[in-house]
C-alpha cells in the first residue's frame, strides 16, 4: 500500500476492476498483488489489494475476507488505513484501501537503524491510540509490526491491514512468499500456541516488541527458523532495552517489559493504561524527525471521565458565581486568579490566591495533586481543579505522573527486598562455611595430636613394649625353655627324695 515502485506494470490484461482504473504495481504480500489505482467515481488515488488464485478458490475464505473487510470499513481513525470498497470482478476479488504516500516502518528502520527516543515513543503512542480505537469496535489486529505500520511524507502513522490480517490468519502459511519470519518476530507467545483464542493483549505485546525495535534497532528475540524464535519466546529471556541503550529512562524500560510480558496476565490490560504511561514521560516529538515536513500529531485524549456534584459548575444557583464551562472560561489566559484549596505539605488544608499558569506550574510539580479545589470569587463554591477546562489536562497528567511514580516505587521496593534477600543469602553461606572451616581444622587438630601421641608411646617404650605384651598373654622367659629339661632345683629335690636319676643301678 506504500509508493515502492514508480514504473512497475501490472502483470496482467486487466486493466480496471470495477470502479478501479489500474495504474501501476506496487508490490506483493501475503494476500497477492497490490496495485495504485484511480477511483474513477471519486477522481482519487487507492491502493487496491487483489488476492491470489490459490486464495480465490477457497470460498470460505473470500466469504471471511468480505466479512472482516466491512468490519475494518467501521474504523474511522486518523491513524488506521481506511477501506473503501470490497468487490470482484473478472474472476478477481480485492479491497480498495486507503494510499499512503510515503513508506512503511519497517523501510525506515532498515534505513536509519533506530530512531530516537522522542520519535519512537511518538510513534508507539499514534498506534496506541489507533488500537484503542479498534479494540473497543472488538477488533483485533493479530499482526502488528513495521511492515504493518505506514507513514506519509506529511509524517501520518497509518496502521494497514486491520481485519485482513484476522480473515488471513487460518489460511495463510508463515512460510509463504512475502511474509517470512515477519510476524513471528513480533507475535505473542500465546498466539503462536493458538491463534484463535487471543485477545488485545497480543496487539499490546507485538506493539512493545515493535517499540522495542525502534528504540534499539535490534529485536529481543531472533532464529533462524519459525521454531527458533518461538522456543526463544517461550523462555522469555531478552536483553533489556536498557542495557542496549544505556540513556533510556527506566520508567521506559519498564513499559516496554510491561508490553511484552510472557504472560499475558503480567502486560498491560489495554492500550489505555499503555497510553497514560507513555504519556506521562513526556517525552514523545510533537512531529517526526527523521521526515522532512512532517506535521505536528493533533492531540487525541479521552474525556476525563470526572463524576459531577449536584451542584455541577455548569449550573448556577441564584447569587451564586460559580464558574461556568462555556468557551469564555476555556479561553482565559494563563493571568486570571483563582482561589485554590488544597492540603500543604504538613496535611493542613490552606486556601491560597493563584493565576491559572502558577496553577499549571503547581501541579506539573506536584505541589497540588487532583484532589485540589479552585473557584474564581470569594464568595464561590469550590470545584475540583479537575472539572475547569484550564486544568483537566494537567490533573490528568498529574495523575498519571503519581501512578508511574507509585509502580517505580514499587519496583524499587520489590528491588530492594531482592537485594536484601541476596545478601542475607550471601552472609548465612558465609557463617556455615567459616563454621565449617573450623571444625574441619579442629578435627585435623585432633588427628594429628593423637597420632603425636602414638608417636611419642612408641618413642619412649618401643623396645620394652613387645616383652611386656608378651608376658601379659603368657609367653614369658619359661615358656622358652624346652619342656624335657627340669631345673636345677627340681632334679636336687628328686635326688633327696631317694629316686635315682634313670640309668643309675641302685645298691641293694
Amino acid at each position: 500500500m506504500s509508493e515502492e515502485s514508480q514504473n512497475a506494470k501490472p502483470s496482467n490484461k486487466v486493466t480496471q476492476l470495477g470502479d478501479f482504473a489500474l495504474q501501476r504495481e506496487l508490490g506483493q504480500g501475503g494476500m497477492g498483488k497490490v496495485f495504485l489505482a484511480r477511483q474513477v467515481s471519486l477522481d482519487r488515488l487507492v491502493a487496491v489489494k487483489t488476492l491470489s488464485r490459490e486464495l480465490s478458490k477457497k470460498e470460505g475464505f473470500i466469504a471471511r475476507f468480505e466479512r472482516e473487510a466491512r468490519s475494518m470499513a467501521k474504523i474511522d481513525h486518523p491513524n488506521v488505513l481506511k477501506i473503501y470498497a470490497v468487490d470482484s470482478a473478472h474472476g478477481i476479488h480485492f479491497a480498495a484501501i486507503e494510499y499512503v504516500d510515503g513508506q512503511s516502518l519497517q523501510k525506515w528502520l532498515d534505513q536509519l537503524g533506530r530512531l530516537s527516543v522522542g520519535d519512537a515513543v511518538h510513534l508507539a503512542i499514534r498506534c496506541a491510540e489507533a488500537l484503542r480505537y479498534a479494540h473497543a469496535e472488538n477488533m483485533v489486529h493479530r499482526d502488528i509490526k513495521p511492515d504493518n505500520i505506514l507513514l506519509t511524507k506529511k509524517g501520518v502513522v497509518k496502521v494497514a491491514d486491520f481485519g485482513l490480517a484476522k480473515a488471513m490468519d487460518d489460511d495463510v502459511s508463515m512460510t509463504q512468499s512475502g511474509t517470512g519470519l515477519g510476524t513471528p518476530l513480533y507475535m505473542a507467545p500465546e498466539q503462536a500456541r493458538n491463534a484463535k483464542h487471543v485477545d488485545s493483549r497480543c496487539d499490546i505485546y507485538a506493539l512493545g516488541v515493535t517499540l522495542y525495535h525502534m528504540l534499539t534497532g535490534q529485536l529481543p528475540y531472533t532464529g533462524k527458523t519459525t521454531l527458533e524464535v518461538i522456543m526463544a519466546k517461550e523462555k522469555g529471556r531478552y536483553a533489556s532495552a536498557r542495557t542496549l541503550r544505556p540513556e533510556l529512562s527506566e520508567r521506559l524500560d519498564m513499559i516496554v517489559d510491561k508490553m511484552m510480558a510472557k504472560d499475558p496476565a503480567q502486560r498491560y490490560k489495554s492500550c489505555e493504561d499503555v497510553l497514560k504511561d507513555l504519556q506521562a514521560l513526556g517525552v514523545q516529538t510533537d512531529a517526526l524527525s527523521f521526515i522532512a515536513g512532517a506535521e505536528a500529531a493533533p492531540v487525541q485524549r479521552p474525556v476525563a471521565n470526572v463524576p459531577l456534584t449536584a451542584a455541577a459548575p455548569g449550573a448556577r444557583k441564584a447569587g451564586s458565581t460559580a464558574p461556568s464551562f462555556g468557551s469564555e472560561t476555556a479561553t482565559q489566559t494563563g493571568t486570571r486568579i483563582w482561589y485554590v484549596q488544597f492540603e500543604d505539605a504538613k496535611g493542613k488544608s490552606v486556601v491560597e490566591k493563584h493565576s491559572t499558569g502558577r496553577i499549571l506550574k503547581m501541579l506539573a510539580a506536584g505541589q497540588l495533586t487532583a484532589k485540589a479545589k479552585a473557584k474564581v470569587s470569594a464568595d464561590g463554591a469550590y470545584y475540583p481543579l479537575a472539572q475547569f477546562p484550564e486544568f483537566a489536562k494537567a490533573v490528568e497528567d498529574s495523575i498519571a505522573r503519581r501512578t508511574a511514580a507509585i509502580r517505580k516505587e514499587d519496583m524499587k521496593s520489590l528491588y530492594s527486598r531482592v537485594e536484601r534477600d541476596q545478601k542475607m543469602f550471601y552472609l548465612k553461606r558465609k557463617v556455615k562455611d567459616f563454621f565449617r572451616n573450623i571444625f574441619g581444622v579442629a578435627s585435623l587438630l585432633v588427628l594429628l595430636g593423637v597420632i603425636g601421641v602414638a608417636l611419642w608411646f612408641g618413642w619412649q617404650y618401643g623396645a620394652e613394649l613387645p616383652a611386656k605384651v608378651a608376658g601379659m598373654i603368657g609367653f614369658g622367659d619359661s615358656a622358652e625353655k624346652a619342656p624335657n629339661q627340669p631345673s636345677t632345683e627340681r632334679t636336687a629335690v628328686l635326688s633327696e627324695g631317694g629316686i635315682v636319676p634313670e640309668g643309675t643301678v641302685r645298691p641293694r
